[in-house]
């Protein structure tokens, strides 16, 4: 489960899928397997990598910022009905503050949130929901016990 720090293109295998400019590149592992899902998973229609950039201004600097989330997704709901997302990939400690974490952390957690809530706005705009997913969502498996 691992993030493994891996970064390199992904190589399309459904290129009517991609919408992206250029080849997606992944800056993470879990970055690498959420392509790899969206590319073969039928119900995704069209998505894009790195697709957009969003104003914020970071919370430590207070300067004003670009923040360009992961992905934007087009898919079919289980009802059927079309629904475009803007997805975040982070790890868990980068997305809750904790009691246990270091000022770093809290400080990378303080600037995800200005970006997320600057994110949120533009989908509203936009007629898209924003999700940020994390470990757990990507290494889930139904059925599977987490020991929680």
């Amino acid at each position: 489960m691992a993030n493994n720090f891996r970064q390199g293109f992904y190589q399309v295998k459904n290129p009517h899928k991609y919408v992206g400019l250029g080849k997606p590149k992944y800056r993470s592992g879990w970055e690498m397997t959420f392509m790899m899902f969206l590319d073969n998973n039928d119900h995704v229609l069209q998505w894009a990598s790195e697709g957009v950039s969003i104003p914020y201004r970071n919370p430590i600097t207070g300067k004003q910022s670009m923040y360009v989330p992961d992905f934007i997704v087009t898919y079919r709901g289980r009802d059927n009905t079309m629904r475009a997302e803007m997805i975040e990939i982070k790890p868990k400690k980068q997305s809750i503050i904790e009691e246990r974490q270091s000022q770093r952390d809290r400080a990378q957690v303080a600037i995800n949130y200005a970006k997320w809530e600057q994110a949120q706005k533009w989908c509203k705009r936009n007629g898209l929901t924003f999700r940020v997913i994390t470990e757990d969502q990507i290494f889930h498996s139904p059925g599977r016990k987490t020991g929680k």
